[in-house]
């Protein structure tokens, strides 16, 4: 039986938990905002948000065919610490990946005073689930995770610190972001909907 870390045990781990077991929520506020408020697509939009889906989206499937499938699952059924590829960038590619194609779905919508509010928003939720989720690496790995902790950064990428070359599995990690494209498009199509019919808003068109 692993013993839990001190860091996997504290109160923001604990705070994480929660969050990450309930994570399929979170985007809600990122999509409803926009849908709810006055706001248009406009040229800018399009162009800025395309930028941003596809940036994120692109470090989602690197981390995914990096790590496996196992990235999506809530279990602690790890097997080995991932370092390579967008790993040796960044503890967290596909949380990167996430907060992109979210602030980019909010700058296709043209609400554009939510934009700040989504980072801080992002911030906040991601804050205490990376907590959580490093205290579970930290019980389960040690001294390697931790040793992976201080020469990688948390987010920002500031260098290479492992290796890029690696294992890739990329087919399975285009066929597990299947359901995440068709989420995509549902949305792109809620978006020119409420574009071209709600154009101030659900609530101020309801």
């Amino acid at each position: 039986m692993t013993t839990l870390s001190a860091s996997e045990t504290s109160r923001p781990a604990r705070i994480g938990a929660v969050l990450f077991r309930n994570r399929g929520w979170l985007p809600v506020p990122f999509l409803v905002v926009p849908l709810l408020s006055p706001g248009g697509i406009s040229r800018v939009g399009i162009l800025v948000g395309a930028i941003l889906i596809a940036a994120g989206e692109a470090a989602r499937l690197w981390g995914v065919a990096a790590a496996g499938t196992v990235t999506r699952r809530r279990s602690r059924n790890v097997q080995k610490l991932v370092t390579h590829g967008p790993f040796a960038l960044s503890r967290n590619p596909l949380y990167n990946g996430n907060f992109l194609v979210w602030n980019g779905f909010v700058a296709l919508s043209g609400v554009w005073w939510f934009l700040p509010v989504a980072v801080v928003l992002f911030a906040v939720e991601y804050y205490f689930i990376v907590r959580y989720e490093e205290g579970v690496l930290e019980s389960i790995f040690g001294e390697e995770y931790l040793a992976f902790k201080r020469r990688t950064p948390r987010w920002i990428p500031l260098g290479v610190s492992g290796t890029i070359g690696g294992e890739f599995l990329w087919t399975e990690a285009w066929q597990s972001e299947m359901s995440t494209f068709l989420q995509y498009i549902m949305l792109l199509a809620a978006f020119i909907a409420k574009d071209r019919y709600f154009p101030g808003g659900l609530l101020r068109n309801g």
